[in-house]
């Protein structure tokens, strides 16, 4: 071999041994895992009390899971050597601190494994505990207080935050319990362009004052800072946010508001679908083939779509539907609009001329055109703002519902919090080097 790195082979060198304050002085590979016997490189013999040196009285054997090396769990036993003082008669043991925490089964290297296969690459805990050889609650217990006294606790995690969106995810699929959270997530990077969004925080509950008590948890001059708030159409985040954060804008974004008019032009081709024929729709009912054509934007219509959909709105028994989805491709419209001056002056006329004349008996698309003409400023304000989407707030919840179904459920809040925090609250273990 004639670019050889080394000739000798460094066993702990190379299970990186070195960093632990530990070296290798043998090795045994049994069926499931691979052992390594160390000592202590630091010597330790002198008193903690008076300062004498003692003498070894003996040794015991700590066993440590360390990171795994190849497809086998790598074990350290480590010889402890015991000293007692020959004045005082004080017995203490070598510091193994460097290698791992008092009372710990992992050693740091193997705890920022842990850390980086369940935050990075998104392991579940059992898959990190059995590449570890320890239980599963031991690997849970490590990584979550590691992660929470780096980041859960860490007094800087709120600054910096000038853009914050809200929104609510549901943690729970059973009658037991309230099954909502509210979902905090800092936009500042995005709208900076700095970075990615993070998990700020997941409250228990869905209400105004949820939402508001934890912005009141918050210190004053914090809330000063907050410049932009992106949320959905629910009433109640909008109410804490103007209690709260009197100099903010609440910006309603594009992604409910495109929702909202979907759903209107949805229940309005059902209801005149039931109205019509007593029943849902089939295969050859007029509604129900144009069901899907009736969502894509005008601009995407094929010459097919077109004729399909002028054939059916010359039926005067669609006029409901068709008013729906005229508002349906505004909005659309607005924001597809290259130029956001542009496309915020043609909502914005949409909302001030064209709502107000829609027929009374079109009842989704009024209580479509109340919300927006309630909610017009926050609607509008995203056309001022780029980068300001509560989009990324619904993609922390895509998250968060994948590291759910890798758990297979979470019974305990308190423990699917510090998970979520983890997996989407911005924390990389390789900033870390004291791990």
């Amino acid at each position: 071999m004639s670019n050889a790195t080394f000739v000798a082979p460094d066993l702990t060198t190379f299970c990186r041994l070195d960093e632990l304050g530990l070296v290798a002085v043998g090795q045994r590979l049994e069926r499931v895992r691979a052992v390594l016997r160390c000592r202590v490189v630091a010597p330790d013999q002198w008193c903690r009390r008076c300062g004498c040196e003692g003498r070894v009285r003996g040794t015991v054997i700590r066993r440590l899971a360390h990171e795994p090396l190849g497809w086998r769990p790598t074990t350290l036993e480590v010889v402890v050597r015991r000293y007692k003082c020959s004045e005082c008669g004080h017995v203490w043991r070598q510091d193994t601190s460097t290698a791992a925490a008092p009372r710990a089964k992992l050693t740091k290297r193997g705890l920022r494994w842990a850390l980086e296969g369940i935050v990075v690459q998104h392991l579940s805990v059992a898959r990190v505990a059995e590449a570890l050889a320890v239980a599963w609650n031991t690997a849970n217990d490590a990584v979550l207080a590691e992660g929470k006294r780096l980041l859960i606790d860490d007094p800087d995690r709120f600054d910096g935050v000038n853009v914050i969106g809200v929104d609510e995810h549901v943690w729970r699929h059973t009658s037991k319990g309230d099954k909502y959270v509210t979902v905090i997530i800092d936009l500042t990077p995005v709208r900076d362009g700095t970075g990615p969004s993070r998990l700020l925080d997941m409250v228990e509950g869905r209400s105004q004052a949820v939402f508001k008590d934890w912005l009141a948890d918050r210190p004053q001059t914090w809330r000063e800072g907050v410049e932009i708030v992106a949320m959905d159409g629910f009433t109640g985040f909008k109410s804490a946010a103007a209690e709260e954060l009197p100099d903010a804008v609440t910006v309603m974004d594009p992604f409910h508001v495109v929702r909202l008019a979907g759903d209107a032009l949805e229940q309005t081709r059902r209801k005149v679908q039931q109205h019509i024929h007593a029943r849902r729709g089939r295969k050859g009912d007029p509604l129900y083939s144009c069901r899907r054509t009736l969502l894509t934007g005008a601009g995407l219509l094929t010459g097919k779509q077109h004729a399909r959909i002028t054939g059916l709105f010359a039926d005067e028994r669609y006029v409901e539907v068709e008013v729906a989805w005229h508002l349906y491709q505004n909005v659309i419209t607005a924001y597809r609009e290259p130029d956001r001056g542009l496309g915020k002056f043609f909502l914005n006329h949409q909302i001030q001329t064209q709502y107000p004349t829609i027929p009374t008996g079109c009842t989704e698309a009024r209580r479509l055109a109340a919300t927006l003409t309630k909610r017009a400023g926050d609607v509008l304000a995203y056309f001022d703002r780029p980068g300001t989407s509560n989009g990324l707030t619904e993609a922390t919840n895509g998250r968060l519902e994948h590291l759910r179904g890798s758990a297979l459920g979470f019974r305990n809040l308190k423990h699917y919090i510090a998970r979520g925090l983890l997996e989407c609250g911005g924390f990389r273990p390789q900033l870390h080097p004291q791990l």
